[in-house]
């Protein structure tokens, strides 16, 4: 049963590499049980009982919590967003629950060319993308718009941790090893800044960043590559475009211009603050029902909630975020392979860079970067993209100690 050409299944291979015998000799009844177990986990009904719950309540917590606030940014009404939100997370749940049966080794070959794929949807962008509020973002499919700057952040991921994937340390502290991630990531930095889209490209940037140090690049090439930061930052602030140069603008003096540029920082400051510590009760908040605080079902969600929820309310919706991100972590410290833990933490990373660029624009913190805040803002795209990564991250929780095959050398 265990030669060439048998029929030994992928959780039975997993198990003889765990815990081989010696020769002739018995396995003792716990590593047989171990065994069977890990051989019927592999199954559709085994995998499903394997997936975290827990972890799925938490997510339909935060849609519940996003259905709320676009049915007060409906003016008290289901249309024309909460209903399309509950749809939308519907169809993600189920693609969710469907990648995570996915064998996450199938997931590991196809890191790769889901990048290709990615990267020339980034240059079908730059030719023919729809344009939208000055960037070229978009692209169209049969009416769906679909952004794939927010793909590729998944994609990077996935093929970063399939490159550093079981790479020895002294392999990661070899130049050269390092020269193909880095070009991978500069590749869909230098094309989604191309769009343009300057906070898409920093958080990108970050992702990559995050990845490298996790898989144990040394921290004093950290060092090197921020010398030029300072002089790369100058030279691109005289190239940024105007709308651009206007947001750091009005981040640094909003009250400069109050009806103009400075308008959304300053009405969503208006609408937390005027929430208090308890808010102003659901469908009572001025700014957000009498229209006075823009773009309330997307960007500035948080800050319709913060002033109809007040203090309290935000926190408790920062809480459920804290849950999922750190649940995010423990499925990355829990896993038993690299792939996995560099997957799981890159996921964490990305949904913690969204959470904390839009409550932190919300707050005047940082200038506004038109950043959804996940599974809470409407929007069908950047849905089906959040739902994909958690169902990879959950492919990796359900995978979680599964064996890979050996890795061949690469440069």
């Amino acid at each position: 049963m265990g030669e060439a050409g048998s029929c030994s299944g992928p959780g039975q291979d997993a198990a003889s590499a765990v815990e081989p015998t010696s020769p002739g000799r018995r396995p003792s009844k716990a590593v047989m049980d171990r065994r069977l177990w890990r051989e019927t986990s592999f199954g559709i009904t085994g995998k499903l009982l394997q997936v975290n719950w827990l972890y799925v309540l938490l997510l339909c917590s935060l849609a519940g919590v996003g259905y709320v606030a676009l049915y007060s940014a409906g003016g008290g009404s289901p249309e024309p967003y909460a209903e399309r939100h509950v749809m939308r997370f519907a169809v993600g749940l189920l693609l969710m629950i469907g990648v995570a049966m996915v064998d996450i080794r199938l997931i590991q070959k196809l890191a790769w060319p889901a990048y290709a794929v990615c990267l020339v949807l980034l240059l079908v962008v730059a030719r023919y993308g729809h344009v939208g509020k000055g960037a070229q973002r978009w692209i169209e499919f049969g009416g769906l718009q679909v952004q794939p700057s927010e793909m590729m952040k998944i994609a990077l991921v996935l093929a970063l941790a399939s490159w550093f994937h079981r790479a020895s340390w002294e392999r990661i502290g070899n130049p050269l090893f390092l020269i193909p991630p880095l070009l991978a990531v500069l590749a869909p930095v230098g094309l989604i800044l191309k769009e343009p889209n300057l906070g898409t490209a920093l958080i990108t940037a970050l992702l990559g960043g995050i990845t490298f140090f996790a898989a144990g690049v040394r921290w004093w090439k950290f060092l090197l590559a921020a010398l030029p930061v300072p002089l790369i930052a100058q030279f691109a602030f005289t190239h940024l475009h105007g709308y651009q140069r206007a947001r750091i603008e009005t981040f640094l003096h909003p009250e400069t211009d109050p009806l103009g540029a400075g308008y959304n920082i300053i009405q969503s400051k208006i609408a937390l603050g005027s929430g208090g510590m308890w808010g102003k009760g659901f469908l009572q908040g001025t700014q957000g029902q009498l229209d006075f605080l823009p773009e309330k079902q997307t960007d500035f969600i948080f800050a319709l909630i913060g002033e109809q929820f007040g203090l309290v309310g935000g926190l408790a919706v920062m809480g459920l975020l804290a849950l999922i991100i750190l649940g995010g972590m423990l499925i990355a410290l829990r896993c038993r392979h690299q792939f996995g833990r560099l997957v799981a933490l890159g996921i964490s990373a990305n949904l913690f860079l969204y959470v904390f660029v839009n409550i932190a624009m919300v707050m005047g913190v940082i200038p506004v970067g038109g950043v959804p805040l996940p599974l809470v803002s409407h929007g069908g795209s950047a849905m089906i993209t959040v739902m994909l990564g958690f169902g990879v991250l959950m492919s990796v929780h359900v995978h979680r100690d599964i064996e890979f095959s050996a890795v061949q050398d690469r440069i």
